[in-house]
């Protein structure tokens, strides 16, 4: 994966004077989400909720953990209000450690997906791929700018925007699934036995004590409210996100 996004980014320099490199090796990531993350990403790095929380989702800011560069990103990759916390390899476990005496709880990756379906929010290589237009998946409000100068693709989404008044082929919603089955990926969904879209991801949420998943529809089918079945069981098109 490192690879692809490094040969992609590659091909967009021209004139500019950078260097690529993967640090993966050298950089490990803590990701910190909930109403008091910024509070405990404050206490970590040694500074105020107030300037994390002034950062635009997605942000970034130099820091320093115990005495070594840290960089800490504005995300909301989980659904929820966070950031990821950019370390050494060799102070990861130093950084949990600070952030669970912090009162920080950890959760574990099962978790952690069943937060993303939750918060509506597209995985990469799940929910979308290279090919995916932004405003299939519905990420244009954090993945395009329609202000900045000509950048690769911009025609596309242009076209898309004014010529075709926003409306794609196919759009990524939620569904709201009765029962306690969890579809998998690439379950087919229906309506009125028209195949109409499939699953891209699946969870029980807790939150709304039925299961959920994300799916791309037919753009006729996407409308919230509208009643499809998934292998057979009856589901209904719900806005993204979830749950708030």
């Amino acid at each position: 994966m490192e690879d692809v996004v490094l040969q992609k980014l590659d091909q967009f320099v021209f004139t500019e004077d950078v260097q690529l490199g993967d640090v993966s090796d050298a950089f490990a990531g803590v990701a910190v989400v909930g109403p008091s993350s910024s509070a405990a990403v404050a206490q970590l790095i040694g500074t105020s909720a107030a300037h994390l929380e002034s950062l635009h989702v997605p942000g970034a800011l130099r820091a320093v953990f115990d005495g070594e560069p840290a960089i800490v990103l504005r995300t909301s990759d989980m659904g929820v209000p966070g950031f990821e916390v950019l370390v050494s390899q060799a102070q990861l476990e130093s950084c949990r450690e600070v952030l669970r005496d912090g009162g920080v709880r950890s959760i574990d990756a099962a978790t952690a997906e069943v937060l993303r379906i939750e918060g509506g929010v597209p995985r990469f290589h799940r929910d979308m791929d290279e090919e995916t237009i932004p405003l299939e998946a519905g990420i244009e409000a954090r993945a395009i700018s329609l202000t900045k100068g000509c950048y690769v693709g911009q025609e596309v989404i242009i076209r898309v925007l004014h010529r075709g008044h926003g409306r794609v082929a196919r759009k990524l919603v939620g569904l709201s699934i009765d029962g306690a089955d969890v579809p998998a990926a690439g379950a087919p969904v229906e309506a009125d036995t028209r195949s109409i879209g499939h699953v891209t991801s699946g969870a029980w949420s807790p939150a709304l004590n039925h299961a959920i998943a994300l799916a791309y529809l037919h753009r006729d089918f996407v409308e919230p409210g509208t009643n499809v079945t998934v292998e057979g069981r009856h589901a209904r098109v719900t806005a993204l996100p979830f749950v708030h």
